[in-house]
């Protein structure tokens, strides 16, 4: 296997601004509502766009600590599908993917 320290550090470093976008999507849900019913109504659609980047920056959470996981366990790299290396480019560009392209894409 490759160097993992450099995957490590994106992984940590996405978690970093992860934490920090879901603090300020908590703190905009949380803001007082205008009284106005008009204002409200448009403020919860903006809410229901906030919730939903909440929840995909979750999933992505779950996908890092993973990858995380498997560095500790000393299978980064390794495709969960296949059992074969996942290349270093597709690593590069996705680095918590548990994946190979074949099997991502459902070719293998």
């Amino acid at each position: 296997m490759h160097d993992t320290a450099p995957y490590r550090a994106a992984l940590l470093r996405r978690l970093r601004q992860l934490d920090a976008r879901l603090h300020a999507i908590e703190a905009e849900l949380d803001a007082p509502r205008a009284p106005d019913w008009e204002e409200a109504a448009t403020e919860r659609e903006g809410d229901e766009v906030l919730e939903r980047l909440g929840q995909s920056g979750e999933a992505e959470i779950a996908r890092i600590r993973a990858a995380l996981g498997r560095l500790r366990a000393g299978s980064y790299g390794i495709c969960t599908g296949c059992g074969e290396r996942i290349a270093r480019e597709r690593l590069d560009i996705l680095p918590e993917t548990p994946l190979c392209r074949d099997c991502a894409t459902g070719a293998a």
